[in-house]
């Protein structure tokens, strides 16, 4: 063993003697360190068309709502909805993916949270086509209404997961 390996496993076995001395549990520490990416799971890769206004405001409302999102600008958005799989009876004007999900279109940001807390067996969320009062097509602060959010699985079957 060399001395730097001695070194590491001296600065371990003192690091875990204070925690046990001052009382805290390494359990402790594992949970919180556990709970902290949060903000990790909020990070969306969002892929639109670099003309499309409603898809830069929804991409606003997602980090009003705490969400960090990456924006891609593509002049060919049916290459990349075919590359995610995703059925052209689902497709709106922009794609995001987050957690391992897609998310089409113009969903609430209260939807996205959702789906990262309870996740479901689904490829993801979708608001078909430009849905007149969805975040990001509505006037500011107005709630959502009119329309259907979709889970939908690999296959494109679908069923409501939020109806505003």
């Amino acid at each position: 063993m060399s001395s730097k390996q001695i070194k590491s496993k001296v600065l371990i076995i003192s690091s875990l003697l204070f925690l046990i001395s001052t009382g805290i549990s390494t359990q402790a520490v594992a949970a919180e360190t556990s709970a902290t990416p949060i903000k990790d799971a909020l990070e969306m890769t969002v892929y639109s068309s670099p003309t499309c206004g409603c898809c830069h405001k929804w991409v606003e409302t997602l980090e009003k709502d705490g969400f960090t999102v990456s924006v891609h600008s593509s002049d060919d958005m049916n290459s990349v909805k075919q590359s995610f799989g995703l059925q052209p009876h689902l497709a709106s004007c922009h794609t995001g993916t987050i957690g391992g999900y897609i998310i089409e279109g113009h969903v609430p940001a209260a939807d996205v949270r959702r789906l990262l807390k309870e996740k479901p067996k689904a490829a993801g969320l979708t608001a078909p086509g430009m849905p007149r009062h969805s975040p990001g097509m509505q006037p500011v602060d107005e709630q959502p209404k009119g329309y259907n959010v979709l889970l939908f699985d690999k296959e494109g079957k679908t069923t409501v997961y939020t109806s505003y």
